[in-house]
């Protein structure tokens, strides 16, 4: 498959179909959103939300939440403030997200099963990561973007002046719902 993606991008570039996306690092509408990795909203969010490359700055993890004050996210985030403009952000969890309801325990069983060793699982626990806390998902999705939304809206280097909200998007249709936070 990865060489069939090589082969694709090798016509795109000869064909210079890049052209059609050329855009400034800073995005037009001064905008970030934190969501979901998530396929089905790789192209259904950006059209549910009339959004076009340069637009908007899109921060992507597992489950579109910030869980540490710290984490790459929240960093992405104080990038996109300070060193690109933004000045609205939108926290986008969605309807079905695998990340509710994921269980640590589990987890750690798939990863044994494909070969990881009970000596490199004690070896995270002895580094100090509570692998209980870290794998395990939400049980609501609502309250999850809140508590991004919060931790964002809080955070000790977010300046005041910054909108920032939360939204459920339906993974079927694309509609947002506002959450409170």
């Amino acid at each position: 498959m990865i060489e069939q993606i090589l082969q694709h991008n090798e016509k795109f570039v000869h064909d210079k179909e890049y052209e059609r996306f050329i855009t400034s690092k800073y995005p037009d509408k001064k905008i970030a959103i934190v969501t979901c990795m998530d396929t089905r909203l790789v192209e259904l969010l950006p059209a549910a939300l009339g959004l076009r490359n340069g637009d908007v700055k899109i921060i992507k993890n597992a489950g579109g939440i910030i869980t540490n004050p710290f984490d790459s996210a929240m960093r992405s985030i104080l990038i996109a403030v300070y060193e690109l403009g933004v000045n609205e952000i939108m926290v986008i969890g969605h309807t079905g997200c695998g990340v509710q309801g994921m269980d640590a325990a589990e987890m750690l069983h798939l990863m044994r099963e494909r070969g990881v060793d009970d000596e490199h699982i004690c070896l995270m626990r002895h580094c100090g990561i509570d692998l209980d806390s870290w794998l395990h998902g939400f049980d609501d999705t609502d309250a999850a973007i809140a508590e991004t939304v919060d931790l964002v809206r809080n955070h000790p280097l977010m300046p005041h002046d910054i909108s920032i909200a939360g939204y459920i998007m339906d993974s079927t249709t694309g509609a947002l719902r506002p959450i409170k936070a």
